[in-house]
């Protein structure tokens, strides 16, 4: 693949500055670049690294001016990252998708294959199912009766979508991931316990994307909701009821329990564990290993620790945590004053 100068800002909206014919052939890191990269600036601790870069273009920020010579094509963009992405996505990905049925898929007769879908070798497609235009559908992808998976989703190979559950458009969602597995309801009788079936679904709204290796239970009853724009990392829990508002994203190794409901525009940390049927407030940050025992109900707040609480609240905490050791001396301190001012009488 080689792009020019004038084929990326085209691609872009970025502004050429410097020779618009120049040309790349892949991306590349700014200390791994060579005379055929291309990269992204967007972040001024690595300026050093910009000067020292042997790249053909690079994206840097609308305005920027070097303060050191440079060899490089400039191209200026609103937001370099972003602009290299669509590159990325654009020219450079390397799953280019098929389309078409492939040999040794399963479809069964009442499902409903849209325009452009790629069905791969050993999926299963059940009854009823709903794949619509764009789909691509790995191998050994089982997508099960009365789904649906919507426009321009992709399925990564392993993914399982259970009966009746709903996967928007635009969609990514990587191998081994289930969707729609049962909630974890059962009810104590006695000293056994009976499990509660779990009849409701998963609905998965438009741009998610969800990582590797994810659980999405089914709701006992209505659904379990993951919003426009949601991104999951590898390795989350997503309990029977949920709900995960817009926009939020969540890294590796989270787990929320039941009937819990995350806000829009939040950002939690990796390891979080939340309890259920609480309330987090839009804007929520949650730092890595929090454990979340109550709602937040104030929006655009920082909470950290387990048992969660308000970041300044915390480090207040701490910082008295570690001065636990010098009140306890002084307290045996005193003890021993008072022993020997006793004695003294």
């Amino acid at each position: 693949m080689t792009l020019s100068a004038a084929d990326i800002a085209k691609a872009t909206g970025g502004v050429v500055v410097g020779n618009a014919d120049t040309t790349i052939t892949h991306p590349a890191k700014l200390e791994a670049a060579n005379e055929e990269s291309l990269c992204f600036f967007a972040n001024p601790k690595y300026e050093n690294a910009l000067y020292q870069c042997k790249a053909a273009i690079v994206i840097v920020p609308t305005g920027f001016e070097p303060s050191k010579p440079t060899t490089f094509t400039r191209i200026e963009h609103e937001n370099p990252y972003y602009a290299f992405c669509l590159i990325l996505s654009g020219f450079f990905d390397p799953n280019n998708h098929k389309v078409g049925i492939e040999a040794g898929s399963v479809v069964m007769p009442s499902a409903k294959i849209g325009a452009n879908v790629y069905l791969g070798a050993t999926c299963y497609i059940d009854d009823d199912v709903v794949i619509e235009d764009g789909a691509v559908i790995y191998p050994q992808v089982f997508v099960g009766k009365g789904a649906k998976v919507g426009k321009n989703t992709i399925l990564y190979p392993g993914v399982k979508i259970y009966a009746r559950c709903i996967v928007g458009n635009d969609c990514i969602i990587h191998g081994g991931t289930v969707i729609g597995s049962d909630g974890f309801g059962h009810a104590p009788v006695g000293d056994i316990y009976v499990k509660i079936p779990q009849i409701g679904n998963v609905v998965i709204e438009d741009n998610v994307e969800i990582g590797s290796n994810c659980s999405v239970d089914r709701a006992t009853m209505g659904s379990t909701y993951i919003r426009n724009g949601v991104k999951l990392d590898n390795l989350i829990q997503i309990a029977h009821n949920a709900e995960i508002g817009r926009n939020t994203v969540i890294a590796a190794h989270t787990a929320i329990s039941g009937s819990t409901k995350i806000g829009a525009n939040c950002k939690i940390g990796g390891q979080v564990g939340v309890v259920g049927h609480i309330n987090i407030a839009d804007r929520t940050g949650i730092g890595a290993q929090a454990g979340v025992t109550k709602s937040v109900d104030t929006p655009n707040t920082q909470w950290i620790g387990s048992p969660a609480a308000p970041l300044k609240e915390k480090f207040r905490t701490w910082a008295l945590q570690r001065k636990i050791p010098d009140i306890m001396q002084d307290i045996v301190d005193l003890k021993k004053e008072i022993e020997s001012l006793k004695k003294d009488k």
